[in-house]
């Protein structure tokens, strides 16, 4: 394994040596993990609620060559059984409070995670974001701006790659930009333990917290564990770190108090807030109330995206100029699945936000438009039931929606959240369908010319997709599809066929 005299990184690998190691999870994450481990020399057990053939069928993973390896696989619905390994590497979507796991803690294994053990021995400076919406694009601009001004960036954590395998090229001039969702952040430093060769703290260098809304209660037992697990993006860094948070939150703004006790410096950003270090207006972008970025100068639409760019400019402002802002500003179009267009189909635009996974980042797409988009959007809305309220997405939806195509688990929740706002006067139309690809379609052909179509469901994506990705694609395969049939049916009108 390549080394850049990685201290950290030796004394981790000699720790390794030899130990038996079990990997939970035989996911994109981990795949990097094992090969880690190996060229460490430990013995590995690969472990996966997934049936040994339904992970055979995943391209990425070679099951022969892993077991040539010496990697023994565990699978189906008894995968837990027995954790006996002296280290336990836990997928960020299993629970630390697991039954199978907390037991082997208990019996003197050790219990770490992908990341936990990169943010131990990464040797470049960390800027790490979280948050309920926003986080994407933010960690996206992050990585853009330090890029245009000649740093070499890695990213990782929900984004990007894993970057375990990748530290021994890192240096400690470059820039590891995380995107850290609330399971990853759930997990750091749930089972401390002394054993450790190197202990997770210090890290990051700067954090962002964009907001905090309800999201993935299905995962996390309450609201105030979901908003708990965000502050650990803050809570091991060290005195005269940064924290850029967002002064029109309440959770957020709570957060950036507690920082300030730390002795964490404080940088804030809102919309809303004029007193706060970044604040953006309608037509311009403020730092401590100089203006600093015209909004007309960025592609991205809405004051969603503002914040975005106010939150990623205070992350990076030590390390670049406002010359890097405005280049990616005048440049970046905006992350995949992220008010993407699509194509258009009968003079109406179509918009894929499968990122939209909660009600608030639904919110934040639907006002994105001009006002003289109201009652000109049609929206494709519903999935998976993370058992988080709707109630907000009503006002915004009745006041900017001509109509909602609904469908999935949450598709009664939503519709009964539109028939609930005080604003709703029957002027937005419900439809609700069985089928996803039923309510695109249908909803295309409802459109109008100068209609904007919006995929943006509110809910996560289980029911019917692996992942927001999946579904996206899909949609855009589905518009593209009745796009491509719109201009071969105007070929013929017009006689034009080769």
């Amino acid at each position: 394994m390549e080394n850049n005299t990685n201290q950290k990184l030796e004394a981790y690998a000699h720790f390794l040596s030899g130990k038996r190691c079990a990997v939970l999870g035989v996911g994109i994450s981990n795949l990097p993990l094992i090969k880690f481990l190996l060229e460490c020399g430990a013995t590995i057990n690969a472990r996966d609620k997934k049936p040994i053939e339904e992970l055979s069928k995943n391209k990425n993973i070679d099951i022969q060559k892993l077991e040539k390896q010496g990697v023994r696989f565990f699978t189906g619905e008894d995968y837990l059984d027995g954790l006996y390994e002296e280290v336990i590497f836990k997928t960020p979507g299993l629970r630390c409070d697991n039954v199978k796991i907390a037991e082997a803690h208990s019996r003197g294994s050790l219990v770490t995670s992908e990341m936990e053990v990169f943010l131990s021995i990464c040797p470049s400076k960390i800027i790490a974001v979280t948050g309920s919406d926003g986080k994407t694009t933010t960690t996206t601009l992050i990585a853009k701006m330090l890029e245009s001004a000649g740093y070499t960036v890695h990213l990782g954590g929900n984004i990007g790659r894993p970057l375990l395998y990748e530290t021994p090229k890192m240096r400690p001039e470059d820039f590891a930009v995380l995107e850290l969702s609330s399971f990853q952040l759930h997990s750091i430093g749930y089972y401390p333990d002394g054993r450790f060769p190197v202990k997770t703290e210090g890290f990051p260098d700067v954090a962002v917290i964009t907001n905090v809304s309800p999201n993935h209660l299905d995962w996390h037992t309450s609201y105030e564990e979901y908003a708990d697990s965000k502050k650990a993006i803050f809570t091991h860094m060290k005195k005269g770190a940064k924290l850029v948070t967002n002064a029109a939150n309440e959770i957020t703004l709570s957060f950036a108090q507690d920082a300030k006790n730390r002795g964490i410096n404080v940088e804030l950003f809102s919309a809303k807030v004029k007193t706060c270090g970044y604040y953006a207006d309608d037509k311009m972008i403020y730092k401590n109330g100089e203006p600093v970025l015209s909004r007309s100068a960025i592609k991205l639409p809405g004051v969603h995206n503002a914040e975005n760019y106010m939150a990623a400019m205070a992350a990076t402002e030590d390390f670049i100029s406002i010359q890097d802002v405005e280049h990616i500003a005048k440049t970046f179009g905006g992350v995949e699945h992220r008010l993407e267009y699509v194509a258009s189909i009968g003079g109406a635009e179509f918009y894929n936000s499968s990122i939209d996974s909660s009600p608030s980042r639904t919110i934040a797409a639907v006002t994105s438009f001009p006002e003289e988009c109201r009652k000109k959007i049609v929206l494709i809305m519903g999935g998976y039931d993370k058992h988080i309220p709707y109630t907000p997405v009503g006002e915004p939806i009745c006041r900017m929606a001509r109509a909602v195509f609904l469908c999935g688990a949450t598709a009664e929740k939503i519709k009964e959240a539109i028939l609930a706002a005080e604003n709703y006067d029957g002027s937005t139309e419900i439809y609700v369908y069985e089928d996803f690809k039923e309510a695109v379609v249908s909803a295309a052909r409802y459109a109008k010319k100068g209609d904007k179509v919006v995929l943006t469901p509110a809910s996560a994506s289980f029911d019917l997709f692996k992942n927001f990705e999946e579904r996206g694609k899909f949609y855009k395969e589905i518009v593209r599809e009745l796009a491509r049939k719109e201009t071969d049916m105007k070929r013929k009108d017009t006689g034009d066929e080769t």
